[in-house]
């Protein structure tokens, strides 16, 4: 192989390598406490729910990659169910301190090697979904997390 193609090749793989890096922009809950909430009646659950606007800025970050830190709170170890918390969890969203947008679901990538603690804290990577009308998961969903 030539030098200049070689050259190329090399090029390339770095370039592509720091810029899967670069792509998580990290975020934090401040950023995701951008939104407001109203309610809405979903018939299927014949039940009024708080129901997300969010603002601009979140909308924008709707599917890309982001990265994130914060408490770990284990719903269901077995099945793998894990959300991160703005707070530990004394005083998250589901003891009732805390709004919806103080926590994200984590849908991993792979199944987990080992476990978390509740109120570990921990940064992942993945990316950001948001989620309207699914009411079997959290308004924000970190799809294909990763640990970093």
């Amino acid at each position: 192989m030539s030098r200049a193609i070689t050259f190329f090749v090399f090029t390339f793989f770095i370039f592509s390598a720091s810029q899967t890096i670069a792509q998580h922009k990290k975020i934090d809950w401040a950023f995701l406490a951008k939104v407001e909430w109203g309610e809405k009646y979903f018939e299927e659950y014949d039940e009024v729910v708080w129901y997300p606007k969010y603002s601009k800025e979140v909308l924008a970050a709707d599917s890309s990659l982001v990265e994130i830190q914060g408490y770990i709170i284990p719903v269901d170890v077995e099945s793998g169910y894990y959300v991160l918390s703005a707070n530990p969890f004394a005083s998250c969203f589901f003891c009732g301190n805390a709004g919806p947008e103080s926590v994200l679901e984590l849908q991993f990538s792979e199944p987990l090697k080992g476990t978390y603690n509740t109120d570990e804290i921990a940064t992942f990577q993945g990316r950001l979904k948001l989620n309207w009308d699914d009411l079997e998961h959290c308004n924000y969903i970190l799809q294909n997390a990763k640990p970093k």
